[in-house]
């Protein structure tokens, strides 16, 4: 493994890019889309490492998929299987997998972690999901919209919910990719506030509310997730009694346009934050979502390893 310093394209989120970076990704996602299995192997020879210090079913298969189909290796290190649970500083971690392998993706709780990897890797780094953001997600979902509604720029998207790290992502793409974006959070769990000031400064058309009702207006697409992440359990039953006026249910379907999508990153607590009528209804297309989770990221990977 060479040992030259370069500047490695890291994906961490979705702010830190221009629009055309991000445009160049999904177009990119989108041709390795419709070329299938067929399309060309650029990564042959490569490796990934997939660091999981939270657990998953949709990042974990998405991205050793992807990584696979574009001819590279992958590497899955569990929380149990790295030293960085030892007490391995995350520094000297990044500078002795930047030895092994030519990128690297971290899913992780701390936003911090995501960043001191990247400063001391040597190879790309990419943010498989932080207490903060979870961009590889919201990238999925703008190519599963305009896969069924055409450009996004100028529709309104709804968030209902949680204020949590997926819809921190959302903001960031509203902001980039220049639409609409309505948040409906009780006051508990709403946006922090340099979030909202960031996107205010950069002439964000965001609107914030406690009254889901008022989010879903006119809405082209309604976006929740689910109540009770991953370190949520001690609070379930407050964020429940909280949560409950936010459910996406039929009745809050209709506020919206009627052909509004509805998408949920998954998994889904059935009966909680969405009920079975909606997300398995006609309007829902949280499976195209989930499957868009390979190409975009695929899309990443190309861009990250410079094979666009």
């Amino acid at each position: 493994m060479s040992t030259l310093k370069t500047t490695p394209k890291h994906f961490l989120d979705i702010d830190q890019f221009d629009t055309a970076t991000l445009r160049t990704i999904l177009s990119h996602a989108s041709e390795l889309k419709k070329a299938g299995r067929g399309h060309a192997k650029p990564l042959t020879g490569h490796t990934l490492v997939l660091i999981f210090e939270k657990s998953s079913t949709r990042t974990r298969v998405s991205f050793e998929v992807g990584m696979q189909q574009l001819g590279g290796n992958v590497v899955v290190l569990g929380s149990q299987d790295s030293q960085l649970g030892r007490g391995e500083s995350v520094a000297d971690t990044a500078r002795v997998l930047s030895r092994f392998a030519d990128a690297i993706m971290i899913r992780t709780d701390s936003h911090q972690k995501l960043e001191w990897l990247a400063e001391y890797a040597s190879v790309p780094v990419i943010n498989g999901l932080t207490d903060d953001s979870h961009p590889n997600q919201i990238m999925a979902d703008v190519m599963t919209f305009e896969e069924h509604r055409g450009p996004i720029e100028g529709k309104t998207i709804a968030w209902v919910g949680d204020g949590n790290n997926v819809a921190a992502s959302w903001l960031h793409a509203a902001v980039k990719f220049n639409f609409k974006f309505n948040i409906a959070t009780p006051q508990e769990f709403r946006l922090p506030d340099h979030l909202i000031e960031w996107a205010n400064s950069e002439d964000g058309d965001i609107t914030i509310t406690n009254i889901a009702e008022n989010a879903v207006t006119g809405a082209d697409c309604v976006v929740t997730d689910t109540w009770v992440s991953m370190g949520d359990d001690d609070e379930r039953d407050k964020r429940l009694e909280l949560l409950s006026p936010y459910q996406v249910n039929n009745a809050l379907m209709a506020g919206a346009k009627s052909e509004a999508l509805f998408m949920h990153c998954l998994p889904a607590h059935r009966g909680e934050e969405v009920t079975d009528t909606v997300i398995d209804g006609k309007q829902s297309v949280v499976w195209d979502e989930a499957e868009n989770r390979l190409h975009a990221q695929k899309g990443i990977l190309a861009y990250c390893l410079d094979v666009l």
